[in-house]
């Protein structure tokens, strides 16, 4: 592996635990309370497992990419790294299609199970929960450029060995 492709894969690896970390970040600080019938609500992202499980595996995959940021990807280690990449990207992917699917109800509702929009009433948290998914997307995008650059170290390997 060249010096520019590992410099291009620490680069992808510190910015996808930005965005991972940035995701966590805007999730977690996400709440709002809002006031229906004399009635005080309050909306934070801990009341939802789908969060939950979106700042859990962000989490994961920001760990990962701190541990893996100085690994040599080299013979054994760069297939364990190709499949525990192929692993983040599908884990991340996972948890943006599970929160997203949360946030369109809250924004939209959904008319034939009777559910109600709630962002009128708490805009503070729907727009840091919109936030946090873009920080997601971005962070899924890097991991599967990163899969990508794994694929070709690895397919490399193969061919120089042949």
């Amino acid at each position: 592996m060249t010096l520019a492709n590992r410099i291009i894969i620490f680069l992808l690896r510190l910015l996808a635990l930005g965005a991972s970390v940035a995701a966590i970040v805007i999730m977690v600080t996400s709440h709002d309370s809002a006031q229906v019938l004399g009635m005080t609500f309050e909306a934070k992202f801990a009341n939802t497992p789908t969060f939950k499980y979106f700042v859990g595996v962000n989490i994961l995959a920001g760990a990962y990419s701190l541990i893996v940021l100085f690994f040599p990807t080299k013979n054994l280690l760069g297939r364990i790294i190709l499949i525990s990449d192929i692993i983040m990207t599908l884990l991340l992917d996972s948890s943006i299609s599970a929160c997203l699917a949360i946030a369109q109800v809250g924004k939209k509702g959904n008319s034939h199970a009777g559910w109600l929009p709630i962002c009128g009433q708490v805009p503070k948290f729907c727009d840091h929960v919109a936030g946090s998914l873009i920080a997601g997307f971005a962070a899924a995008i890097l991991y599967f450029l990163l899969l990508l650059c794994s694929f070709h170290n690895v397919l490399n390997l193969y061919t120089l060995k042949a």
